[in-house]
């Protein structure tokens, strides 16, 4: 049997996340194109937090951030 070549295909992501690679090199550190702060940036706005969720004061919380 043949082996198939692989083939580098990006994955299909947000369009916020275009061009977002992550690499672990042989020690465990990982690397990424995108700054931290973007990364968390955009998954406070698009991932609702599972233990945050049933909190009453949520929105005050939320309010508060925006200011």
């Amino acid at each position: 049997m043949a082996k198939k070549s692989k083939k580098e295909e990006n994955p299909k992501v947000n369009p916020e996340l275009d061009g977002f690679k992550m690499n672990i090199d042989s020690f465990g550190e990982i690397s990424s194109s995108f700054p931290i702060d973007k990364i968390n940036e955009f998954l406070n706005k698009n991932v609702e937090d599972k233990k945050l969720k049933d909190r009453d004061d949520l929105d005050e919380i939320k309010n508060d951030k925006k200011k």
